[in-house]
């Protein structure tokens, strides 16, 4: 995989109008150019974390983290649509339909990674971007930060880079490996991407995310750069 810059530049200010001039809620309204995801072989899968019962982290506003991570898969999903390409997501809404057996919230968390790694699997040529937020026991932690399986070290180096540039400001985040522990990564067979949007713990970051502005900008970042690099 190989990262081309002059393309990036291209298409960012592409995408940059189609960002700020087009609301998340205007989908029907977009026409998309023709697929062109099919050439490469790839298949971009956005998993909008948590869901359903497993709310995830609460921001400092009250908000679940779960709502923001599918707002900003909803807005990469849409970008990437409009683009031409042909995204898979996860999860479409907040409602997740669970296993009879799955009678506690923990088999409910359990079930639904599982299908989320079986339907990951089940996709050649798949690359994944996780959405996800942050969360700290201080206040004071913010930023966005990129962790990487397989062979995208380079992405998410720039996708960090660009963090830095435009909504970090700090260069205190790295691109770094994702955990083994994180289940969905360690189950599943493709490269991808967890990209933790920011610190809702942060109370001027935790506010900013639930902002169109910042989502979109956010959006900008990481579809632009995964364009660029595995289409």
């Amino acid at each position: 995989m190989n990262y081309r810059p002059f393309a990036g530049l291209l298409f960012s200010a592409v995408v940059l109008f189609a960002l700020f001039y087009v609301s998340i809620n205007s989908a029907s309204e977009l026409t998309s150019v023709p697929a062109i995801a099919d050439e490469s072989g790839a298949v971009l899968i956005i998993d909008a974390g948590h869901g359903g019962a497993d709310g995830g982290a609460v921001s400092v506003t009250g908000k679940c983290e779960s709502e923001i991570n599918l707002e900003i898969a909803q807005r990469i999903k849409l970008l990437a649509e409009f683009l031409g390409y042909k995204p898979i997501m996860t999860r479409e809404t907040d409602d997740i339909i669970y296993p009879d057996e799955a009678d506690t919230i923990r088999k409910k968390k359990v079930a639904d990674t599982r299908a989320r790694v079986e339907l990951v699997n089940s996709c050649s040529g798949a690359f994944l971007v996780s959405v996800h937020q942050n969360k700290y026991t201080s206040a004071s932690p913010s930023g966005a930060q990129v962790f990487f399986k397989g062979d995208c070290k380079e992405l998410a180096e720039k996708i960090q880079s660009d963090f830095t540039q435009y909504v970090n400001f700090d260069g205190k985040r790295t691109a770094k490996p994702v955990a083994s522990d994180i289940y969905l990564f360690a189950k599943t067979e493709c490269p991808g991407l967890l990209v933790e949007c920011g610190f809702l713990s942060n109370p001027d970051e935790a506010v900013k995310l639930e902002t169109n502005e910042h989502q979109k900008l956010l959006t900008l970042l990481v579809i632009g750069n995964i364009s660029n690099y595995i289409f």
